[in-house]
This record gives C-alpha cells, structure tokens and sequence, in this order.
C-alpha cells in the first residue's frame, strides 16, 4: 500500500489542481444552495435585491434601514412593518425569507 507524503504529491502536480477545482465546484454548490434563501437580518441590500421576488434596490434600501433602526426582525411577518411591503410580497418570497 502506498501513501501519498509531501514529495510523492509534488510527483503528482495535477492532484493539487484537482483538489481545488473540487474544493470550487464545492463552495459553487454550497453558495448556490444557501441562495435559495435569504437571512432578512443579516442580508446586505444587493442580496436581498437579487434574491427576492419583487424587491428592487429601493425597498431593500429600506428593509436594512428598517432593521438598523429597530433591531433585527423577530419574525418573518415583521418584515411587513417596512413600508412598501405588503402580504402579497411575502407571499410571493414564501420560503425564501429566514430569519437566524
């Protein structure tokens, strides 16, 4: 059985290669999984632009000033207490919208 030690790995140059084209590939799936939701009390404005339906740079603007001023959200319904956020927009980012 052989093992692979510092000097043998140098023999193998590709293997280093391959390693972090996995470890890539890796972090891509992972970001592309926690993407499918969106932490409302840690989330940046772009994020939250980008990831919720009907949230452009404005209303997020005012979602992260909202939740500046007042603390994080204590539950996903509060979100509403931001103007220009109404039932119909949870609705429609049901499941997207985590709070942790």
């Amino acid at each position: 059985m052989h093992l692979f030690t510092g000097s043998s790995l140098r023999s193998f140059p590709f293997i280093g290669h391959l390693l972090a084209t996995l470890i890539i590939a890796y972090g891509s799936v992972t970001a592309a999984y926690a993407s499918d939701t969106v932490n409302i009390n840690t989330a940046s404005i772009m994020v939250l632009a980008e990831a919720l339906d009907g949230v452009g740079p404005e209303l997020a603007k005012r979602i992260v000033d909202f939740r500046e001023r007042y603390g994080e959200f204590k539950s996903i319904e509060a979100l509403g207490d931001v103007r220009g956020i109404g039932p119909s927009l949870l609705a429609k980012n049901e499941g997207k919208i985590v709070i942790e």
